[in-house]
């Protein structure tokens, strides 16, 4: 529950903000009732399943109550602006901010506009992530995956070809993340990483260009994601965490634990 997780922060010491639990969650109340639920409001997030038409149903109908000022704004993952929000009346104030999960302890959040959202949407939703804590990078046109699972989904396809082609082992290459790029990615991007890893990203295109594109090259198809790989991978994974409930949230509760420990770090070294 909302109010267990809470105190367990409090406890660890990684609770935001300057209230306390519970004066924090004082201010969390349930309602039913939509018009009742956003009544006043000046920032609206959705968080429904990922579901198109549960998630247009719901902004024609805050479309019909809201007024002129108020921002309205959804968690969806990968469902894009233009799909949720065209023909609203109030398409201006419509936005995507796609926060990461946990989001508690993963800071980014993706803005991402529709086509004729206002420019003053996308920076009041930019400074308010701001202000309570996230990390906000704001996307100058939608596109399909936004740019997180666009990375995501080239890490994921190159690891899944190397595994089919027998390369390496599926935990092996998980080891390869976790224990190698990961650790780095933690704290800098790829671009950045260039840019270390030379006497700046002109060096290092100077001098890593073509090989960077002989490796490119070699890159096969999208993977299928079926067959054969998915049950070489699925009995690795099933090896190390079985699939069984209790087995799959002990290993997720570490995940956050590691998460709780790197956020920290992270805080106390932007603090140096």
């Amino acid at each position: 529950s909302v109010s267990k997780q809470m105190k367990e922060m409090e406890k660890s010491g990684v609770l935001k903000g300057a209230l306390s639990a519970e004066q924090q969650l004082a201010l969390i109340s349930v309602c039913t009732d939509l018009k009742a639920a956003v009544e006043g409001a000046t920032f609206i997030q959705e968080c429904t399943p990922e579901n198109l038409e549960l998630k247009k149903k719901i902004f024609g109908q805050l479309d019909l109550i809201v007024g002129d000022s108020v921002i309205l704004s959804s968690s969806t993952s990968c469902l894009l602006p233009s799909k949720l929000f065209t023909g609203l009346k109030h398409v201006k104030q419509c936005i995507v901010s796609h926060p990461v999960n946990p989001p508690y302890f993963v800071p980014l959040v993706e803005i991402v506009p529709h086509p004729e959202t206002d420019p003053s949407t996308t920076e009041r939703t930019y400074a308010l992530m701001k202000k309570i804590g996230q990390s906000p990078v704001k996307l100058n046109r939608e596109i399909e995956g936004f740019v997180l699972n666009r990375l995501q989904y080239a890490v994921i396809s190159e690891a899944w070809r190397l595994v089919g082609e027998g390369v390496i082992s599926p935990t092996d290459l998980d080891l390869v993340m976790s224990d190698g790029l990961g650790m780095r990615y933690a704290f800098i991007g790829p671009l950045e990483t260039m840019h270390l890893n030379a006497e700046g990203v002109s060096s290092y295109c100077e001098r890593y260009a073509e090989g960077m594109k002989l490796v490119l090259n070699t890159f096969g198809p999208v993977p299928e994601f079926s067959g054969e790989t998915v049950q070489k991978v699925n009995q690795a994974l099933s090896e190390k965490i079985p699939v069984v409930p209790k087995v799959l949230d002990a290993r997720r509760k570490w995940r956050d634990e590691c998460l709780t420990g790197l956020a920290k770090l992270k805080t106390q070294m932007k603090s140096d």
